[in-house]
């Protein structure tokens, strides 16, 4: 497997922050397996259990860069590098965490000393840089204070696949399906704890797990699961099109990512910034996506898509098999160093199709328009920006998952199906915060704020997964998607990238084709 080779400037401080994440992931994990294996088979296993089950799992903080909604032009460059900084202390501090267990079983204060005030106090420091260059350049005090504080999340609270009660989507329309995934049990198999000792044969670490999920109780039979069609997360992500209105379609074909191009870079949110997503991700079309791509050098980009007046730029973290398989980057920074590891999966399938507005024609998107749908940090952020759809083929029209990954029968696939926002403002190629200046269609197909209906990008990702396996609250040979180390691979964190580098007339080609109802590629 490969990644991006384009010559990359990476600061020191990125190496050295990714660094200490490998060295406390490492060996993070197996210290949290080996507390609950002494817990449970101690004469005092009881008491020990529940002293687990109050040990802190992973750190949730303010997500700085929702907050900020209006950042001055000439501020955007130095709050973005800020943001990264934030990101990485974040990570710094999640591998302290994983790698200091028995010190926390030890002192009830550790965490709370050792771990979240010093974050703070980093935090602290990054925020006042960030109203600075706000200020200088002639913005508001954005009184950024109150979000230097993070709190310990409890194991038990990620047992459940949720947290902050944001993550509950799926709630009543499991018919009991989680339950077999030992989404019940206590301590044990939090935080990928499971994935040492339950999946142990012969002494052995069946899937090389960095201590940091995913757990039992994120999977679930999707047999087993009362049908909820809806696509989307609430009024996230969905489908624009419909039985009237502008009802064509444009298909393009960029593949599979079979090239492995990959990079843990994220240019549309830390530009300039290597490992800016602490996470690996799939490319496909534009072949120069990395942190320090400019707009011309990716207008100028080869493709990987059949019709060459498509350079957009497709990306999507990757999904991985934890079968104890070491890919590419298990000693890199955003893979095995920062608990991201297994075999990397290429889809079996990538389908990459705009769609129309059920309400009326839809618009051109302006050139190098990003979009961003879905939430890499939404276990900890909540669910107001997930949009998240897990399924199996042959289920897709009955089931939805949010927040589980299916468990999909024999000859059944997985999916990963994305519908992004479709309503623009009409003059940003961007936005502060990166939202902002796109919107969700709303349920009647409409677009709020005077904004314009603009073709709908729908990403389908078929894998190929063999069936993981639930045995006595654990589960053998996991699938998840690549995440933040401390969103502990979450189904609820998967998310979607795009960058519109369409030429003009396959623009106009496509506008064109969703207008007047045909079907083109």
């Amino acid at each position: 497997m490969g990644r991006n080779n384009r010559k990359r400037r990476t600061s020191m401080t990125t190496k050295v922050v990714a660094g200490s994440a490998a060295l406390a992931l490492g060996g993070g994990g197996l210290v949290w397996a080996n507390f609950y294996a002494s817990a449970h088979e101690s004469n005092s296993g009881q008491n020990q259990v529940k002293a687990a089950g109050a040990q802190i799992a992973t750190i949730q903080c303010p997500d700085v860069g929702q907050k900020l909604t209006n950042v001055p032009n000439g501020a955007r460059s130095g709050v973005s590098t800020e943001l990264a900084n934030l990101d990485k202390q974040i990570t710094e501090a999640y591998a302290r965490l994983a790698s200091t267990r028995q010190a926390q079983t030890n002192d009830s204060g550790f965490v709370q000393n050792a771990i979240l005030g010093p974050l703070k106090d980093k935090r602290t420091a990054a925020l006042d840089r960030i109203r600075i260059n706000i200020q200088r350049s002639g913005g508001a005090n954005p009184n950024l204070g109150q979000f230097a504080a993070c709190t310990g999340v409890p194991a038990q609270q990620t047992n459940a696949g949720q947290n902050n009660g944001g993550q509950q989507q799926n709630g009543g329309q499991q018919q009991g399906g989680q339950q077999q995934n030992g989404g019940q049990q206590q301590g044990g198999q939090q935080n990928g704890g499971q994935q040492n000792g339950g999946q142990q044969q012969g002494g052995q670490q069946q899937n090389g797990q960095g201590g940091n999920g995913p757990v039992a109780a994120d999977f679930v039979d999707i047999t087993k699961v009362q049908g909820n069609a809806q696509l989307g997360v609430g009024a996230n992500g969905l489908p624009a099109n419909g039985q009237s209105g502008s009802r064509g379609t444009f298909t393009t074909k960029c593949g599979t990512n079979g090239n492995d191009n990959h990079n843990t870079d994220n240019v549309i949110v830390a530009p300039g910034v290597s490992n800016g997503a602490h996470h690996l991700h799939d490319y496909v079309g534009n072949q120069s996506n990395d942190a320090f791509a400019s707009d011309q050098e990716l207008a100028g980009a080869q493709t990987t898509c059949q019709n060459q007046g498509d350079k957009s730029s497709y990306f999507w973290p990757v999904l991985r098999l934890q079968d104890g398989t070491q890919d590419f980057d298990q000693n890199n920074d955003g893979g095995g160093k920062e608990g991201n590891v297994g075999k990397i999966l290429q889809p079996a399938q990538a389908q990459l199709k705009f769609v129309g507005n059920k309400k009326g024609n839809v618009v051109a998107m302006p050139t190098a328009l990003r979009i961003i749908t879905g939430d890499a940090k939404a276990f900890v952020n909540g669910n107001a920006n997930a949009n998240v759809n897990w399924s199996c083929t042959g289920f897709e029209n009955k089931v939805q998952l949010k927040d589980k990954y299916p468990i999909c029968p024999q000859g059944s696939q997985v999916v990963r199906t994305t519908n992004f926002q479709s309503c623009w403002d009409g003059q940003n190629i961007d936005s502060a915060n990166h939202r902002t200046h796109v919107a969700f269609v709303q349920a009647d197909g409409t677009c709020a704020n005077n904004f314009k209906a603009i073709p709908q990008l729908q990403v389908r990702l078929v894998y190929n997964v063999p069936a993981p396996k639930l045995q006595n609250g654990t589960v053998v040979n996991p699938y998840a998607v690549d995440t933040f180390p401390e969103n502990i691979h979450k189904p609820i964190t998967d998310h979607n990238d795009f960058i519109n580098f369409f030429s003009a007339n396959t623009m106009n080609k496509m506008v064109n084709c969703i207008n007047t109802g045909k079907k083109c590629q």
